[in-house]
Formats: C-alpha cells, sequence, structure tokens
C-alpha cells in the first residue's frame, strides 16, 4: 500500500518527463528552438545516452546505501532538470539539459528494479513489475491529454510557449512527490530504516526477510562488486536478456513519434490528436497487466513475452498494408498493447535467472537494462522526416525487432529449463 503507490507514480512521472518531447513536437518546439533535419531525433536520442552513462555505476554503488534516501534523491534532481527543459532557447541547450535529464534518470528504474526482487518473492515480481510498468504506459497515454490541456490553456500565458508550461508544470509535480517518496520508500528487509522501520514490527520484518531468504537460492553476500561482475558477464543468459531487452526497446521506438503518426491519420486538430494518442496505451496497461497476471499464475515467461511480441509484428504489418486510417489506428492498439505487455516481464524474469548472489543480480540487471538501451539510441533515427507521417521504414524495422523479440524469449525458457549456470569462460 506504500512502495507500489510510491514507485509507480514517481516512475509515471520519470517517464512523463523524457516523453513530453513527442507532445512538445505538436507545438512550437522546433519552430522556437529551430530545429532542423535529424535534430529531433538526436534530441530524442541524447537522453538515453546520458541515461546508459550513469546506470551501471549507480546499481554498482545500490547495494552499499539507503534506497530510501537514494532513490527520492534523484527524483529530486531530475524533477529540478525536467523544469528546466523549460527555459532552453537553443538546440544546444536542448541537447545538454535532455542529456543530463537522461543522466539523473538513469538511478530510478534499476534501483527500484534492485529493490522490489529484494522484497518480493519470484512468483510475485513479475506482476509487481508490471503494475510498476503500466506507470509508463499510463504516462505516455496522460502525456497526450495534458499537453492537449496545457496547449488549449496556456499556450502564450505569460509570454511562454505551451511546451514550456508542460515542462515547468510536470517538473514542479514531479519533485513534490519526490520529497514525499523519502517517508514511503524502504530499505532492504534487514534493514531497520526506511519506511519499514515505522510500518512494520520486528516479527514482520523477520517475515519479510525469511521469506525472500527461502525463495532464494543461498546467497553469497560477503562477495564484492566486481565479483557480481565476473559472474555477470560470464553467463551468456544476460547477453540473451540483453538481447531480449534491446529488441524490445526498439520496438517500441515509435512512442516520441505516435502523436505524429496519428496526426497522419487526419483526425483533426493538434488538441484532438493529442486526445486520440491516449486510448492505445490506456488498453496497453490493461492488457499488460493480465498478461503478467496470467504469467504469475503459470509461473512461465517464454510464451507470455513471445506471443504479445508477434501481436505486435501483425500491428505493424496491418500499418505498413493499408492506406486506411481507422485500420491504422486499429493497428496501433497491436503494436501498442503487444509491445508493451510483456516488456515488465522481462526484467523480472531476469532478476530471477540472475540471481545466484546480490552481487550477480545488481550488476547483471543493470547491464540489462544499460545495454538495451542502446534499442532506444537508435530507434529515433528510423523515423526519417521525409518518410512522415506513415514511417513506412520505421515501422517495418520495429516489426523485425518484435520478431527477434518473441524469438529470443522463447530460446530463453528454453536456457532456463537447464536449471544450472552456463558460462561463457570460467572465472
Amino acid at each position: 500500500m506504500t512502495v507500489m503507490p510510491m514507485i509507480w507514480v514517481l516512475y509515471l512521472f520519470n517517464y512523463l518527463d523524457r516523453n513530453s518531447i513527442a507532445s512538445a513536437k505538436l507545438n512550437t518546439i522546433e519552430a522556437d528552438l529551430r530545429l532542423t533535419g535529424d535534430n529531433y531525433n538526436t534530441a530524442v536520442s541524447i537522453l538515453t545516452v546520458g541515461y546508459m552513462v550513469m546506470q551501471i555505476p549507480s546499481n554498482m554503488i545500490l547495494t552499499r546505501v539507503r534506497p530510501s534516501l537514494y532513490i527520492p534523491l534523484w527524483a529530486c534532481v531530475w524533477s529540478c532538470v525536467s523544469a528546466a527543459t523549460g527555459s532552453v532557447q537553443s538546440f544546444a541547450q536542448l541537447i545538454v539539459v535532455r542529456c543530463l535529464l537522461g543522466i539523473a534518470e538513469a538511478p530510478f528504474f534499476p534501483g527500484v528494479y534492485y529493490l522490489l526482487s529484494c522484497w518480493y518473492t519470484r512468483k510475485e515480481l513479475g506482476l509487481r513489475m508490471a503494475l510498476m510498468y503500466t506507470g509508463l504506459v499510463v504516462a505516455i497515454a496522460f502525456s497526450g491529454l495534458i499537453a492537449a490541456g496545457v496547449f488549449s490553456h496556456l499556450d502564450g500565458a505569460m509570454g511562454l510557449a505551451g511546451w514550456r508550461w508542460l515542462y515547468i508544470i510536470i517538473g514542479s509535480i514531479n519533485l513534490v512527490l519526490a520529497v514525499i517518496a523519502f517517508g514511503l520508500l524502504p530499505d532492504f528487509p534487514e534493514a531497520k530504516t526506511g519506511s519499514q522501520s515505522w510500518l512494520m514490527t520486528e516479527e514482520e520484518r523477520k517475515v519479510a526477510l525469511e521469506r525472500i531468504r527461502a525463495d532464494n537460492i543461498a546467497q553469497e553476500s560477503s562477495r564484492s562488486i566486481w565479483y557480481g561482475f565476473r559472474r555477470a558477464v560470464s553467463d551468456y543468459r544476460t547477453w540473451l536478456f540483453v538481447f531480449l531487452l534491446l529488441c524490445n526497446h526498439a520496438a517500441f521506438g515509435f512512442s516520441y513519434f505516435y502523436p505524429s503518426i496519428v496526426t497522419g491519420f487526419g483526425f483533426g486538430s493538434n488538441n484532438v490528436t493529442l486526445l486520440c494518442t491516449a486510448p492505445p496505451y490506456l488498453i496497453g496497461a490493461l492488457i499488460s497487466v493480465l498478461v503478467s497476471w496470467s504469467s504469475d499464475r503459470r509461473a512461465e515467461r517464454g510464451f507470455h513475452i513471445s506471443i504479445p511480441a508477434w501481436i505486435a509484428v501483425l500491428g505493424f504489418i496491418i500499418s505498413v498494408a493499408t492506406l486506411n486510417a481507422p485500420a491504422r489506428y486499429v493497428a496501433s492498439f497491436l503494436y501498442i498493447s503487444g509491445g508493451y505487455a510483456a516488456n515488465g516481464l522481462i526484467y523480472g524474469w531476469a532478476a530471477n535467472v540472475l540471481s545466484q548472489t546480490p552481487e550477480k543480480k545488481a550488476v547483471a540487471t543493470s547491464m540489462l537494462n544499460v545495454l538495451a538501451q542502446l534499442g532506444n539510441v537508435m530507434s529515433p533515427y528510423f523515423f526519417r522526416d521525409r518518410d512522415e507521417p506513415r514511417y513506412v521504414l520505421a515501422i517495418i524495422l520495429l516489426a523485425v525487432f518484435s520478431a527477434c523479440s518473441g524469438v529470443t524469449s522463447l530460446f530463453l525458457s528454453e536456457a532456463q529449463a537447464a536449471g544450472v549456470e552456463p558460462r561463457l569462460f570460467a572465472t
């Protein structure tokens, strides 16, 4: 009642901050900052570069700090950076702020990902990760709704463009939530600090710790983080998970361009377009929870990731194969729901499979998240200005990555069935 809601809301605003640029594209950001050519694509990608730079160092120290302080502190930082986006005056300034935003946001997801895996058992983690991941999907859905409201009522207010107000408002609200998080986030189960110090009795804390110990393989907690690094890189399943998540991230590279795609459907003004971006993501959030609930109940991951991936492929194919606007809008429900439905499962699955020691799990999960971001770095460049609004080449490439995701998840399922820790080389 405290951990999941707080994490969910922070994750929602984490993605509102980074995805607001997609809505800003329909306002005047390109004209105001004189963006030309692939400037917008670079502004989208550079956030991921900053994200990658910070993630592994952050998770390597996560096991040595208090999450109840560490995570909210970074949330405060990214809130301020996000609000500062409203003051940029040039492409160069936008690049700097977007890179700093990526650095500030990087510790959050892998940190929370690791924290949840320390509190929830393997049978519980998939659904919790999916619930958290709906924050991302709902953020993208509501970014259009929020932007439509801001652009309608504040565009030009006090001499500021609507997109500037959008960043200022979202950053300010997130800062308040980050301060609240200092009191509601826990530390690790064995600690007596964080929210568990006042929410749980001593007996409840012991139960929380013992049930995780009973669920996991015996943990070696006295090893160095470099030991964990060697264990992580020598397990070939780490690299399979990296490839799987990279394909998944690349496959939903449409998220920063979806408002532009919907513009091509000819449904009306920019505000109507922004309103139409919400339903597919809301449906996707619901399907994500249902898929993860089914996955946890059946204790199965491979098919629950593969089937949504192939549904996404179907949506991409329809989008390319027809010029009919309603059909392409319906197709977007398929590729948005399919693309996002199983992404949370991948993180939970990897945390369980690569959990032989706390240090290995911390490093492997951060490696997974940082290297998979390469999908987010390259996918914006699939969307060329001359292909707008159909983006045929980009949609075909996203279909290929989604298909690779479906195949890899089934292969990983077979690797997990082996029940041992395979190595690339001896350590």
